[in-house]
C-alpha cells in the first residue's frame, strides 16, 4: 500500500468488521487467529494501514494485508500514539504473533472491510448531517424572514416522498413560535429555491441515504471472502462475494447526496452575506468599508463545494483489469468510500460556516424573536463565538462551529424539544 495512512478509527473499524465476518464461520480460520484479532482491538493495537492500493475487488487485499502483517509479527502499528514495529506492539501488551494455517492468510485479507469501514463512518456522520442541515437551514430561514408556507404538509402530501415530508416536518417544528418567519404575501410572494425548496433538496439526499444504509448494513453482516467454506455440507465454493460493487455504487451515491447538502448550504451563505439579497449589512458586518466581515468564509464554502463536485465523480464506473486479466472487472469501491469520507468532512465545514453566518445575521434581526429551539442553538454558538464587530481570524470561529456540529451538542438541544426525523 501507499499514500497517507488511514485514520486509526477507520482501521479499528476495519478490524472489527473483519472479525464479525470471520466469526460467521464461512472463512476457514482458527479460533486462535480470530481471538488475536479481537485482542488487538481490545488493547488498541492499531496497524498502520496505507489508504491507497485497493481495487475494491478480490477484496481489499492491500489494506487488509497491512492488518494481517501485524498479526504475524511484521508490519507497523500504533501504540500509545507512536508508530512501532508490529512485533513490539504485540509484545507490549502480552500478545504473541500467530502462525497461520491453511486458508488463514487468504481469510484475513480477502474481503470488503476497508471500503465498508469508511462507509460505516461516512454513513454515521451523514445520518447526523441530514438532521443538522435542517436545523441550520431553520436559523437561516429566520435570518432571511423565510416564508414558512412552502413547508406546509399539504405540499408534501401531494408529492409523498418520505424524505421531503420528513424535512418539511422538521422545519415546521424547528420554526414553531418564531416571529421572524413570514407568510406568503407579507414581504414577498415566494422565496428563492434555497429557502423554498429545502424539503425537496434535503429530502432527495435523505432518500439516497436510506438506500446507502440498507447496503452498508447488509455488507457489515456478510461473509465476503473467497473461497467460502460450508462445513455443514462439506463444500468449498469459489464465488465473488469479495467484489465491492454494491458498496462502490452506494458510496458514490452517498458522496453525491452529501454534496447536495453542502451545495444548497453555500447558496444560503451567499444570500446571507450579499446585501442585495438579504437586506442585511454587507458581509454581515456593520462597518463594511473597514471590515471584510464574512466575505472570505463564503469563499471557503464555495471552495469546499467545488472540491466536493470533483470528489462526487463516481469511482464505480471505472474498472481496470488486473491479475493477468483474471480479475477483469473491479469496483474501485475503496476509492469511492475514501472520497465519500472527504465529502462528509467538507460538508461539515460548509454547514459550520452557514451556522456562523446565520447567527451573525440574527444579531441584526433580533434573537428575541427566534423560536425557542433555534434561540437555544443561537445561545450555544454565542457561548463559543462572539459577534463579529471588527475583522479577526475567522478560521478559529469556523472550527468551533464545526466542533459543535461534530460533538452532537446541537442535536441534543433539539432533542429536548422535538423528535427530528
Amino acid at each position: 500500500g501507499v499514500g497517507e495512512p488511514f485514520p486509526e478509527e477507520v482501521v479499528k473499524t476495519m478490524m472489527l468488521l473483519r472479525a464479525n465476518s470471520l466469526a460467521k464461520g464461512y472463512s476457514g480460520i482458527t479460533m486462535e487467529t480470530l481471538e488475536l484479532l479481537l485482542e488487538m482491538i481490545n488493547n488498541d493495537i492499531i496497524p498502520l494501514v496505507p489508504s491507497q492500493g485497493s481495487l475494491g475487488a478480490s477484496g481489499d487485499l492491500v489494506p487488509l494485508a497491512h492488518i494481517a502483517l501485524v498479526m504475524i509479527g511484521r508490519g507497523k502499528a500504533y501504540l500509545n500514539g507512536e508508530i512501532v514495529p508490529g512485533i513490539e506492539a504485540l509484545n507490549a501488551v502480552g500478545l504473541s504473533p500467530v502462525e497461520l494455517k491453511a486458508k488463514e492468510g487468504l481469510a484475513l485479507i480477502n474481503g470488503t472491510q476497508a471500503m465498508t469501514a469508511c462507509g460505516v463512518l461516512a454513513l454515521k456522520k451523514s445520518e447526523e448531517i441530514k438532521k443538522l442541515a435542517d436545523v441550520i437551514a431553520a436559523l437561516t430561514c429566520e435570518a432571511l424572514n423565510g416564508i414558512i408556507d412552502a413547508y406546509h404538509p399539504k405540499v408534501g402530501e401531494i408529492r409523498p416522498h418520505k424524505g421531503q415530508q420528513d424535512s418539511g416536518e422538521n422545519l415546521r417544528n424547528l420554526l414553531a413560535g418564531s416571529r421572524l418567519i413570514s407568510r406568503q404575501g407579507e414581504l414577498r410572494v415566494q422565496d428563492p429555491y434555497t429557502l423554498r425548496c429545502i424539503p425537496q433538496v434535503h429530502g432527495g439526499s435523505r432518500e439516497a441515504l436510506d438506500y446507502v444504509k440498507k447496503v452498508v448494513l447488509t455488507e457489515v453482516n456478510s461473509a465476503t471472502d473467497n473461497p467460502l467454506i460450508f462445513s455443514d455440507e462439506g463444500q468449498v465454493i469459489s464465488g465473488g462475494n469479495f467484489h465491492g460493487q454494491p458498496l462502490a455504487i452506494a458510496m458514490d451515491t452517498l458522496a453525491i447526496a452529501i454534496s447536495e447538502f453542502a451545495n444548497i448550504s453555500e447558496r444560503r451563505i451567499e444570500r446571507l452575506v450579499n446585501p442585495q439579497l438579504s437586506g442585511l449589512p454587507a458581509f454581515l458586518v456593520e462597518e463594511g468599508g473597514l471590515n471584510s466581515g464574512f466575505m472570505i468564509p463564503q469563499y471557503v464554502a464555495a471552495s469546499l463545494v467545488s472540491e466536493n463536485k470533483g470528489l462526487s465523480t463516481p469511482a464505480s464506473v471505472d474498472s481496470i483489469p488486473s491479475s493477468a486479466n483474471q480479475e477483469d472487472h473491479v469496483s474501485m469501491g475503496t476509492i469511492a468510500a475514501r472520497k465519500a469520507l472527504k465529502v462528509v468532512e467538507n460538508t461539515i465545514n460548509v454547514l459550520a460556516i452557514e451556522l456562523l453566518c446565520a447567527v451573525q445575521a440574527l444579531d441584526f434581526k433580533g434573537p428575541g424573536k427566534m423560536s425557542p429551539i433555534t434561540r437555544e442553538i443561537y445561545d450555544l454558538v454565542r457561548s463559543k463565538v462572539s459577534k463579529l464587530v471588527e475583522d479577526r481570524e475567522l478560521h478559529q470561529d469556523i472550527n468551533k462551529c464545526a466542533e459543535l456540529i461534530k460533538s452532537g451538542t446541537i442535536l441534543k438541544i433539539v432533542s429536548k424539544y422535538i423528535n427530528l426525523k
